[in-house]
């Protein structure tokens, strides 16, 4: 605990509550702010063409000067992926593990931040000193090495951030989690618990990892023809595994996607991954050897696992296509939204003659803890106060029932929405108003140019297409230069509805001379009017309501 009394506690999650990613959630002790996680999203199935989806950070702009640090907790995308957009937004130094600051600095080279960044590399022994709270960290288990837990120290007790974990009985080096730094905090008082529900509907323990890499073993024996290996670009642990297991195989190992590419260096520049340099080869140079000597590691531009592998089976990647003799080895758990992708994608695959295994063959398990592992952190920390975080509603729900079995009452806990400011002041917690929150989304080089109302037009192309009306106006002869024209786009097939475009050019005809023999007359109420009148002959036609655009021009 801190000497200094602390008046105020704030936590205000802006991102990883109600979803699965985009974490960044917001600690605030009296005046100072502490940001941990800038993650990103990957799209959910209505977001059309958009590429990935970051928190609204205006809170955290609209008090910049009180930010006194970013803490990352590991280095997926889903908790450092939208650092750089955080960053020109704001100015605050970065803490993190080795690796962690690593990944992040490569966020940077893509999309560098308009001012200097200070960078700190903390481990479990670091202790970082501020004027209201002290810092420290504590290893933890996740699909990436080097993942930490934070817990803020003040005077009411710690405050702790679980990061992303599990408990692995087998982790070994630095997936090994820090139980006795757990253990130690929880003995000197946990104040407010802040805890992963990613998984906290599964019963039981989450699978170690020692039972994937058996059960890759079979698989990669099993194999006749190439395996491809799909993963989420900073599963460093299953990347390591297909490395160990493609020895015993006698397989060499190419690495596709640009994101994968750049994260395998880092792993491989500090460390984190050892690899035999004779098993890795150049994806350029796969044709040099036989089908059941290859193995390919795959993931998609942004890191996520589908979108190569979706670009070889349609025969569109220009190193890769999926052949009938390949096994496809799906290794990730696909997040909300994308499920409807990844079993058209396993569709295709088979389609293609390709055999595929996923998670429920064991080649994958989740980086996240099961009950019995929430559970476990529960008992070890013994918070006063709960917020579940990092999950869908139902998660957050579930892992809220989880510790009121452990002895918390509903009193303890509270389940916060995105902006959801959750206060300790004068010695009572409660929830205390909301700041802005929500979804920024990217869409090529825009940042948040891409709304509600742009989305909404997009699905309605999508649905119904667009149906476009050019008129010409001569205004001083008050007459129809030329037009009415009609151009259909994903609406008719305009050849075989020429009766329906005939009646349509009528009707706009009939609109047009009415106005334009009037004294005056405003454009807006002839485009009005003829949006009106063809979305309803058209729907009483086709039943369809595509995009309607009157363009009317004059001379």
């Amino acid at each position: 605990m801190t000497k200094i009394k602390n008046e105020t506690i704030r936590i205000i999650p802006l991102g990883g509550v109600g979803e699965i990613g985009k974490a960044m959630y917001v600690v605030e002790i009296d005046e100072e702010i502490f940001v941990v996680d800038s993650g990103l999203m990957f799209p959910e199935d209505e977001m059309l063409g958009i590429d990935i989806v970051i928190p609204d950070v205006t809170y955290l702009e609209e008090n910049k000067d009180r930010i006194k640090g970013i803490f990352l907790t590991h280095g997926h995308e889903d908790a450092i992926g939208s650092i750089s957009y955080l960053l020109n937004k704001v100015q605050a130094p970065i803490y993190g593990s080795r690796l962690t600051i690593a990944l992040a600095k490569e966020h940077l080279k893509e999309m560098p931040a308009p001012h200097p960044v200070k960078f700190f590399e903390v481990t479990n022994r670091s202790r970082m000193n501020f004027k209201s709270t002290y810092v420290t960290f504590f290893h933890t288990t996740h699909s990436i090495p080097d993942s930490l837990g934070i817990a803020f120290h003040t005077s009411e007790g710690a405050i702790v951030h679980t990061g992303e974990f599990k408990f692995d009985q087998s982790a070994q080096g630095s997936y090994r989690p820090d139980i006795a730094k757990m253990a130690g905090l929880g003995e000197e008082g946990v104040f407010i618990l802040m805890s992963d529900s990613t998984e906290a509907e599964r019963p039981g323990y989450t699978t170690s990892e020692s039972v994937v890499e058996g059960h890759l073993s079979e698989a990669f024996y099993g194999a006749k023809g190439r395996i491809l290996v799909s993963l989420y670009s900073s599963n460093f642990i299953r990347m390591q595994q297909v490395f160990n297991k493609s020895l015993e195989v006698k397989r060499k190992v190419a690495v596709v996607g640009k994101t994968l590419e750049n994260v395998f260096e880092v792993g491989l520049k500090l460390g984190y991954l050892t690899v035999d340099e004779d098993t890795l080869i150049s994806i350029k140079d796969i044709d040099k050897y036989a089908d059941d000597e290859v193995i390919i590691i795959v993931s998609g531009t942004q890191g996520e696992p589908l979108e190569a592998l979706e670009k070889m089976v349609r025969k569109h990647h220009k190193d890769v296509k999926i052949k009938d003799t390949d096994t496809v080895l799906i290794t990730f758990t696909p997040s909300p939204g994308m499920e409807v992708a990844m079993y058209k994608t396993m569709n295709h695959l088979a389609k293609a003659g390709a055999k595929v295994l996923t998670a429920d063959k064991k080649v994958h398990v989740s980086g996240h803890g099961s009950q019995e592992d929430l559970k476990m952190m529960l008992n070890l920390m013994k918070p006063q106060y709960f917020i579940p975080i990092q999950g869908e509603y139902r998660m957050l729900m579930a892992h809220s029932k989880l510790a009121q079995s452990t002895g918390l009452s509903k009193a303890q806990i509270f389940i916060a929405d995105k902006g959801d400011i959750v206060e300790y002041k004068s010695g009572k917690m409660r929830m205390s108003g909301r700041v802005q929150a929500g979804n920024v989304l990217i869409d090529g080089i825009g940042v948040g140019d891409v709304g509600n109302i742009v989305l909404r037009d997009r699905k309605l192309l999508s649905q119904d297409g667009i149906f476009i009306v050019v008129v010409t106006l001569n205004r001083a002869q008050k007459k129809i230069a030329s037009g009415p024209e009609i151009l259909s786009r994903g609406f008719v097939y305009v050849r075989e509805s020429e009766k329906l475009m005939d009646e349509s050019t009528e009707l706009v005809k009939k609109i047009v001379e009415k106005y334009v023999n009037k004294e005056t007359f405003e454009w807006t109420n002839i485009k009005q009017e003829i949006r009106d009148t063809l979305n309803s002959y058209l729907f009483q036609q086709t039943k369809r309501r595509p995009m309607i655009i009157p363009i009317i021009m004059e001379y």
